[in-house]
């Protein structure tokens, strides 16, 4: 006979009642970083050193910097304070480790050191695009390749990050006029990647007019990722990116599908550069985007270099009216999801990543310490090494101010502790810097000292003048505008930086 053992009583995790913590609730309480800023006549917005946020009404940061904010008066907007770690009824929060680990995340882009290195494999190009950022050369002038050379110093160099995962990707010109290059670098890469450990990422940077379906096996069997240029329907982008004798729109167009179906649609990404004549026709680019079955598309403005800055007529514009184009086509790219067609933004996506995760992005113009030198590299088809890519365009306008060394004679300290790295690395972190050190959407943007000298003429910069300031404050306070104005697009935004249609 099988004894009956009676029941133990279980134990649960449920929580204990409110008198439990009456205690704590009922003292006043201590005030943790925060930053706040209004976003409209009636509410502002609180930001939190972790990057968590509350939009709230107008005065509601006044109220809890003068404690009027108490459990028995506003339990909600008190409780909200407290699980998100905008106040501690103690001195050091019991969750401080929390708050550390979730803040070590937010910049644990650093814990691998440069990852993406950028092979300027030719400056030729048959293409003469009139936004164009570097000073390209025509399609017969071999001498502006990038020599074996130079690209063994190169791969010698990547493999010397301390990062495993590595992206080498390939620049021109025209990527594809050198593709004997290309093959050369990805063989001697791989044959290196064995002995160092290391996995890597290709991506080839290309117009696809030199398209070869010799080239597309090869991508196919080294697994290489294709980024392109489209910039809207045929009248823009033809417009945009001129290819003498030829339709620049329809061999992008068969480009593209080609690649698709030989790479898969996840391995063919296009970008977007806004022009003057881009800025008419916000909802045709998306639509057109849409039309031609892509997942996402970013709208990005003209960069202030190479040729892009002489011609003004064309490519110069008031940020306002970036901005004005922006907010059209994102309203048309929401329209599409809620119709049921998924397709998001990428820039948007990057700062909603930040902002409603914990996790780091790996888009260098928002990061902070800034994403050159520690997060990419570029090698120039002369064997120079600059700092970003940005950093390359200025010196195709005879401006070395951030050229870190030559390959094969620069070591690897050198490049990346000497002393000019050390002088960029004091302007380049957006905690420290004026007019970034106190602003509410700190911890959602970056600091680029590249882009501060080009157009302000000094790394450290003016926020009040800033283009950059202006352009990624207004886009994240409309991002957080929509979301409070509609529960739909924050639903909608949240599939963005989750994969999730």
């Amino acid at each position: 006979m099988i004894e009956k053992v009676p029941p133990v009583e279980r134990k649960t995790r449920k929580f204990l009642s409110l008198d439990h913590y009456s205690e704590i609730l009922t003292k006043e309480y201590y005030l943790l970083p925060f930053r706040f800023l209004r976003i409209s006549n009636e509410r502002e917005i609180l930001v939190n050193e972790i990057g968590d946020f509350l939009v709230v009404p107008i005065g509601t940061a006044a109220r809890i910097i003068e404690k009027k904010v108490t459990w028995s008066n506003d339990p909600e907007l008190y409780g909200d304070l407290l699980a998100n770690f905008f106040i501690s009824p103690l001195p050091v929060p019991d969750l401080l480790d929390v708050i550390s680990t979730r803040y070590r995340t937010k910049k644990s882009f650093l814990e691998n050191f440069t990852s993406l290195h950028i092979f300027v494999i030719s400056l030729r190009c048959e293409h003469t695009c009139h936004y164009c950022q570097v000073s390209r050369v025509t399609a017969d002038r071999h001498m502006y390749d990038m020599s074996k050379e130079h690209i063994d110093a190169g791969i010698d160099i990547m493999m010397q990050s301390p990062s495993k995962n590595i992206t080498m990707e390939f620049q021109g010109g025209e990527a594809l006029l050198a593709f004997d290059n290309i093959q050369y670098a990805v063989n001697r890469a791989k044959q290196a990647a064995i002995k160092h450990n290391k996995i890597i990422t290709y991506v080839v940077c290309s117009n696809l007019a030199p398209l070869t379906d010799e080239m597309l096996l090869y991508f196919k069997e080294n697994n290489i990722l294709i980024s392109t240029s489209l910039d809207g329907p045929s009248f823009i982008h033809n417009n945009n990116r001129h290819k003498p004798k030829g339709d620049s729109y329809e061999l992008a167009l068969n480009g593209i599908i080609k690649c698709r179906r030989v790479l898969g649609e996840d391995n063919v990404s296009a970008l977007l550069t806004t022009t003057n004549l881009s800025l008419l026709y916000p909802e045709e680019i998306v639509d057109e985007y849409v039309k031609l079955g892509f997942r996402n598309i970013f709208l990005r403005p003209i960069s202030p270099y190479g040729f892009a800055t002489r011609g003004a007529a064309k490519n110069k514009y008031d940020t306002s009216l970036f901005l004005e184009f922006y907010k059209k086509a994102l309203t048309k790219i929401i329209e599409h999801n809620i119709n049921g067609y998924f397709i998001r933004e990428d820039y948007a996506s990057i700062i909603l990543k930040k902002m409603l995760t914990p996790f780091p992005v790996g888009y260098v113009d928002l990061q902070s310490p800034a994403g050159l030198i520690n997060s990419v590299i570029v090698f120039n088809y002369d064997g120079k090494i600059y700092a970003s890519d940005e950093a390359r365009m200025l010196a195709e306008m005879r401006d070395f101010t951030f050229l870190l060394g030559s390959l094969g004679t620069t070591s690897y300290n050198e490049i990346f502790y000497g002393e000019k790295s050390t002088e960029i690395s004091d302007v380049f972190t957006n905690e420290s810097l004026a007019g970034c050190s106190d602003c509410a959407f700190q911890s959602y943007c970056g600091a680029d000292p590249v882009y501060n000298y080009a157009t302000q003429g000094e790394q450290y910069g003016f926020r009040p003048t800033s283009s950059f300031c202006q352009k990624n404050m207004e886009i994240i306070r409309y991002l957080v505008e929509l979301m409070d104005a509609d529960k739909r697009i924050e639903k909608i935004f949240r599939t963005w930086i989750t994969d999730k249609s």
